[in-house]
Parts: structure tokens; C-alpha cells; sequence
């Protein structure tokens, strides 16, 4: 079977996507131009994105101003290579960033490839094994200890949907002069409608990424860059994504792009109204379930999306893997990806009626099957990791493979990470705890694909000599 015959076999199989790309398989409120006599290169008329001062560079403009930005930048190789570009434009070889932990992996590529040394802020952790929001006292503290630090770098909202509060965060780094980049690429959504967290566009962050595609109508692939301020050269984010970005951008993406943002100008009040009510629908009917959780709020959240549907299963005889397993076999509803105790069904604008339908029968009727259960298992309390090395060292150090449970006490020469979200458990350069082997391994007791970067998980490791 080709990809394209499993293509149309998904497409055609009545399961209803609560995952990414926000369109949600839907053609009905854009007019995708995937057509093959569309798809053109650089030619006379029709600009070219990294010099761009014709179409290209008015549909950039369009962008800026329906968030609100100085400077937007389209981004055709997805949020990824936009956070390696504003990274890279704002540092120089060796310098150190304060990042949050549970950043994506393209932040710790970006790392890597400056020779960064980072200092971590590590969100608390709820019962779920959610991470909650940076506290911005410790972004001040951690500034406070390291003068030298030249960017903050925060993932607000997570891929769960808890926010930070990036105001406050951008004020502090403000202070001592140093940019802060958020990466926002679950809430292109966000700052269009009452009831949404605010962009971190208009709350002060010198940089943000945003991934159209996941929660708007676009295709994958299709992201936008923001820039403001003086705390950052555009011009020098631009020639990095001359570097990062493809020299051959796609003009059907492009057009999907200034489709989609056209479509917010004319239409997100509409859109955004109508979204909400189903959300607010959804909610209401769910809070029914005895055992199953719909989580919307926590001590540990600043602020939290309600387009995330966190589905917690925690006391319960159930897994969120089996939760996830159990909507698609026998409700054919795919949701976005499960961990431990919870799983995601992420929502958008081009969600119906019938699909939230679906997912709150499906929700209740299974809620009724489950029964409550005291697990014995507690989520392990937050904690910075011994860093040995900066991530470019370990990753050219002399290594060997080892076997993963004897190698406590070493240092890790390899990512892991559970994809999605992508986010590494283990870094290059970290010292490898008992703690972190044995979240490992209940991970992967739980059906969670835990990845590493060379794929020998859960044999072995490599491991820095």
C-alpha cells in the first residue's frame, strides 16, 4: 500500500479527527488550492519569500496586522524552523538561555547548534503528570543568578493547553534588557475571541511562533514568526530563516497562509461564536462523568485553553493509552496523543457539532463501563537535571551503548522523549537518575511510544565515556 492509498483509506473511513491539522480534513471554509497547476516556483509576479517585497511581502503585512505584530514572517518548514531562527539570531556561540524544560525539541536543536548553555525553569507538576505554568518569581530568580543569560525562552501554551503568564515573564526579562521568545504554536488561536487566553504577541514577548496548522484552517507546515520590539534585529531573524527555512518554499502553502489569515479578517467573530458554543456544549454535557475528568483548571495553571480537551483518567482502571484505544475502536474517534493518566483531543474552529457530539456520548458511555481504582503509582515531584555538559559536547564526546536500567549515574549522550509531544525527558549532557529510568519505563508499561534519538530504547542507551 502507498501513503497516498492510506491517505484515502483514513479520509474515507468515517473516523472523526480530534487531532491535528485544524481544518480538521475540512474544505468547507477555505478553498485549498491543492491543485498541481497551482504549484509554482519563483516566478516573474509572484515575489520570492526571502526577499520578498511584492504579494508575498503585502500577505506578511496582512499577518502582522491581524495579531498585531511589527514584523511577520511566513514559515513553510512549520514552527521548527522558526524557533531554530530566532534562537540563533539572538545568541552567540557559547552563550547561555533560560529555558523552560518542557520545551520542544526543536528549542534543544537550537541549543545544540549554538553550543548554548542552558538554565532550566522547571514547571511544577500536577497529579495527572501535567506540567503547569512557569512562575514568573522564577524566571526573576533565575535572572537574578545568571546576569549573563541573553534570551528566556517559554512554551506557553504546552501542548495540554496550560498557560504562563507571559506578561508578567516579559516584564522581568524586560528589565534586564533580554528578549523573550515564546513558542506559541498551539495558540495561533489565541487573543480572537472572549473566553481564549490573550496572544503573547500583544503581552509583550519580543518573538513568537505561532503554527497556523494546528489550530486554525491550514495545512501542516504552514506557521508564522513574529517579531517586536528593539530587543531583537528582524533583519537578522530574517537572514537566519535563509537559513532554516526551505530556499524553495511551497506557493500552495503560502497561499493556504494568506488564505487562512483572510479568512480571520473576515470571519473569526463568526467562527470564534460559533466554536465557543460547542465548547460550552461539550463541557456542560461532560460534567456528568463519575470517572473520567475533563480537566479545564488547576492550582498549577495561570491560564489554560478550553480548546484542549484534557481527558483525565486517573483512579480509574483504565490508562490513557486504553482511553485513546478504546474511543478509536469502538467510537472511531481519533484524539491527538495520550500520557499516563490523560489524553488530548485537540479542537478548532472547523470542529461540528456532530463531532463533539460523538465525543461526549462516546465519553459518557464508556465513563459508565470504568470503575474507580486507588493507584498506588504518585507523580514524581519536579526537578532540575544535573547538567554535565552542554548538549553539543555530549553529542560529540566519545559514547558507547549500554543497557538503559544499569546506566544510572551516567550521562546521557541521547535524547528521549515521548513523541507526541516531543518534549525530552532526557537531554545530552544530563546525568541519568533512577528517577528518570524508572518514569521511563512506566511510560512505556502505559503503550506510550517513548523515543530516543537512535532508537535502541528500551534495551539500551548511549551513554558518554
Amino acid at each position: 500500500m502507498t501513503l497516498q492509498d492510506a491517505l484515502f483509506l483514513y479520509r474515507d473511513s468515517g473516523i472523526y479527527p480530534f487531532h491535528m491539522p485544524g481544518h480538521k480534513r475540512n474544505a468547507f471554509l477555505l478553498d485549498f488550492p491543492f491543485d498541481c497547476g497551482l504549484d509554482i516556483t519563483e516566478i516573474d509576479g509572484f515575489d520570492n519569500l526571502h526577499d520578498a517585497n511584492g504579494i508575498l511581502a503585502q500577505g506578511m503585512k496582512r499577518a502582522a496586522l491581524l495579531y498585531g505584530s511589527e514584523r511577520t514572517f511566513y514559515l513553510i518548514n512549520g514552527s521548527t524552523c522558526g524557533i531554530l531562527a530566532a534562537v540563533t539570531a539572538c545568541v552567540r556561540k557559547g552563550d547561555k538561555v533560560l529555558m523552560a524544560r518542557n520545551c520542544h525539541k526543536s528549542v534543544y536543536n537550537a541549543v545544540m547548534l549554538n553550543e548554548l548553555c542552558p538554565v532550566y525553569l522547571v514547571p511544577p507538576v500536577g497529579a495527572e503528570g501535567i506540567s503547569g505554568s512557569i512562575p514568573p518569581a522564577e524566571v526573576e530568580k533565575a535572572l537574578a543568578e545568571n546576569p549573563d543569560v541573553r534570551l528566556v525562552i517559554v512554551t506557553s501554551p504546552t501542548y495540554e493547553g496550560v498557560v504562563s503568564d507571559i506578561k508578567a515573564i516579559a516584564e522581568i526579562a524586560h528589565q534586564r534588557s533580554v528578549p523573550l521568545l515564546v513558542d506559541e504554536a498551539h495558540g495561533a488561536h489565541f487573543g480572537f475571541y472572549e473566553g481564549f487566553p490573550e496572544s503573547s504577541v500583544r503581552l509583550g514577548a519580543d518573538m513568537v511562533v505561532h503554527s497556523l496548522h494546528k489550530t486554525l484552517p491550514a495545512p501542516t507546515q504552514t506557521a508564522l514568526l513574529h517579531v517586536n520590539g528593539s530587543l531583537v534585529d528582524s533583519d537578522a531573524v530574517k537572514r537566519q530563516l535563509s537559513v532554516f527555512e526551505t530556499s524553495s518554499p511551497s506557493y500552495l502553502l503560502m497561499a493556504a497562509t494568506d488564505g487562512c489569515v483572510d479568512l480571520l479578517f473576515r470571519e473569526k467573530e463568526k467562527l470564534f461564536d460559533e466554536y465557543k458554543k460547542r465548547l460550552d456544549a461539550f463541557y456542560q454535557k461532560t460534567e456528568a462523568l463519575e470517572k473520567i475528568h475533563a480537566i479545564k483548571s488547576s492550582p498549577l495553571f495561570y491560564d489554560f485553553d478550553i480548546g484542549k480537551i484534557v481527558l483525565s483518567v486517573k483512579n480509574t482502571n483504565i490508562t490513557g493509552t486504553e482511553l485513546k484505544n478504546i474511543l478509536l475502536d469502538k467510537y472511531l474517534l481519533q484524539l491527538e496523543m495520550a500520557m499516563g493518566d490523560y489524553a488530548l483531543a485537540m479542537t478548532s474552529v472547523c470542529d461540528t457539532d456532530e463531532g463533539f457530539e460523538r465525543l461526549a456520548s462516546a465519553l459518557l458511555e464508556t465513563d459508565k463501563r470504568l470503575k474507580c481504582i486507588e493507584k498506588d503509582r504518585q507523580t514524581p515531584a519536579a526537578a532540575k537535571p544535573e547538567v554535565v555538559m552542554n548538549i553539543y559536547q555530549a553529542e560529540h564526546a566519545p559514547a558507547r551503548f549500554a543497557p538503559f536500567r544499569e546506566c544510572v549515574g551516567a550521562v546521557s549522550a541521547e535524547y528521549v522523549y515521548a513523541y507526541p509531544p516531543g518534549v525530552p525527558m532526557l537531554v545530552p549532557g544530563e546525568r541519568i537518575t533512577r528517577q528518570a529510568v524508572d518514569a521511563i519505563d512506566w511510560l512505556s508499561a502505559q503503550g506510550v511510544a517513548v523515543k530516543s534519538s537512535y532508537g535502541k530504547l528500551p534495551e539500551s542507551i548511549k551513554i558518554v565515556l
